[in-house]
């Protein structure tokens, strides 16, 4: 056996050798795009017309059925996916809220040392 052969290793079978390759990028649709594709696909009437655009545009049939919700919920006419962002009046009622919340809690404390100290009167006479 030569020990100088590349294609050996320590005499334990060949060396494989590997190439480290860079994970593929995820393509990102644009909303103008998703929306053409969705016009397209509608106007396909025969049988099998919209998988021959789907593999036209290397698509799948999933990507068609997530655009389709994504156009009924308003996203691909520029709005964003996700929350709302909170209107003037919301911020306001969650403030009122959480002042609400913290004036009962000041209140129960109140309660309970008035209580204590009629029982505490009651107790000494």
């Amino acid at each position: 056996m030569d020990t100088h052969n590349p294609t050996h290793h320590n005499g334990k079978g060949p060396v494989v050798e590997t190439e480290v390759v860079a994970r593929p990028k995820r393509r990102s649709f644009s909303a103008a795009y998703k929306r053409s594709i969705l016009e397209e696909a509608a106007r396909c009437t025969g049988p099998g017309e919209i998988g021959a655009l789907l593999r036209r545009e290397g698509l799948y049939s999933s990507n068609l059925t997530t655009w389709r919700r994504q156009r009924e919920r308003g996203e691909l006419d520029g709005a964003k996916p996700g929350r709302k962002p909170a209107s003037d009046e919301a911020k306001a009622l969650k403030q009122l809220q959480r002042e609400n919340q913290r004036l009962k809690r000041k209140l129960e404390q109140a309660e309970m040392v008035i209580e204590v100290q009629k029982n505490s009167r009651n107790f000494l006479g």
